[in-house]
């Protein structure tokens, strides 16, 4: 089994063992434990699991759409995504006028999908994830006192971008979602509140490693033609650092490999977590090719960490299944995901975004709480 699944699998086995019965916001009832870490090795493959079919365009698209700041469901309907249906008509069902027609969840989303005013209205969440993350708001205190304040935003995704590009070894790139002047205006805090990114320098033998699919006489000329046995070895070191960057980009592109680390405050370990962990690991991946690094960790903190009541049957199943190997994540033009970030976030197409060699078990279907 990869060890993805393997980790998974031992959290499924931690929370059956050692979680306690508490109630819950929805009224369900949980098994829960309090803190857990996954870490996952990007060299080993995309972070999908694979002892359960995982629906990876819905994954793209949800992330495509916190990417691009939106948070009205309607782009979601549009792309065949509907995991956020639920919070939009609970929202609705909550708000809807006694003399209004009231709309069952099917009715609901067909409405959405086909009248803009209506999805306008009913298909908005609050300020969520790709507010804070494109949009956060603030006090723009620059014209003097507070009564004269006006409100600003900040793009934090374009923030993260440049400065991974011009102070990589900084210890602030970070991206918040937890905007507490704001949570009362959500249909749902967020539930993954955060995320942190952390750069190092390749060492010689990784850019080498990268070199040989190039061309496997590079590390011989690498070693030779920059070997003076007077030098020191933290010089030759330097040396065959700067040899390597000599052959130009196409040879040896990256000098950095970039890590991403989420905290989430609230897990659903069935049905979200395998989400959360794709979504982030994708993530990771984009920001790597915008920045030209190598992926390198994908880690998640977790906080409260809960098997649902009605999904302790469906996470035993989970358990007795044996994974396959990782897929790997591609354009369908075969290029990297490079491309597709150099633009605007909005105007990637999902479609665009392809899993190779993905083999798994059947899905488990299991309800989602609302």
């Amino acid at each position: 089994m990869n060890k993805l699944d393997q980790q998974y699998t031992d959290l499924l086995k931690t929370v059956l063992e050692y979680g306690v019965d508490k109630k819950d916001r929805t009224g369900t009832g949980t098994k829960s434990i309090f803190g857990y870490t996954i870490r996952h090795n990007m060299k080993d493959g995309f972070p999908l699991l694979t002892t359960k079919k995982m629906p990876f365009k819905t994954i793209v698209t949800e992330l495509l759409w916190f990417l691009r700041g939106d948070t009205n469901i309607k782009y979601l309907v549009d792309n065949d995504c509907h995991i956020w249906d639920g919070d939009a008509y609970k929202n609705y069902s909550s708000n809807v006028q006694p003399w209004e027609p009231h709309l069952d969840m099917n009715q609901f989303v067909e409405r959405i999908k086909n009248n803009d005013e209506f999805a306008k209205k009913w298909g908005e969440l609050g300020p969520i994830y790709g507010a804070q993350w494109r949009k956060w708001s603030f006090m723009d205190d620059s014209l003097g006192y507070r009564e004269n304040w006006e409100w600003d935003s900040i793009d934090q995704i374009a923030n993260l971008i440049n400065d991974l590009k011009t102070n990589p070894d900084s210890r602030r790139l970070m991206v918040n979602a937890w905007n507490v002047g704001e949570l009362d205006s959500m249909v749902l805090p967020p539930c993954h509140y955060g995320f942190q990114v952390y750069t190092r320098e390749l060492s010689l033998e990784e850019r080498l490693s990268i070199a040989d699919k190039f061309n496997p006489s590079i590390r011989e000329d690498c070693l030779t033609k920059t070997h003076h046995p007077d030098e020191t070895e933290e010089l030759k070191l330097v040396h065959r650092h700067e040899f390597l960057d000599s052959l130009g980009p196409n040879v040896t592109p990256q000098k950095r490999a970039i890590s991403l680390m989420w905290n989430q405050r609230s897990v659903d370990t069935f049905l979200g977590l395998p989400f959360n962990i794709a979504s982030y690991g994708l993530l990771l991946e984009m920001l790597a090719k915008e920045v030209n690094m190598i992926p390198d960790q994908l880690i998640g903190n977790l906080g409260d960490v809960h098997l649902y009541s009605n999904h302790i049957e469906q996470a035993k199943e989970q358990m007795d299944r044996e994974g396959f190997d990782l897929p790997i994540v591609k354009l369908s033009s075969g290029h990297n995901l490079r491309a597709a970030v150099k633009g605007n976030f909005d105007e990637i197409d999902p479609n665009n975004i392809m899993l190779i060699n993905y083999q798994s078990h059947s899905a488990i279907k299991a309800s989602l709480s609302n």
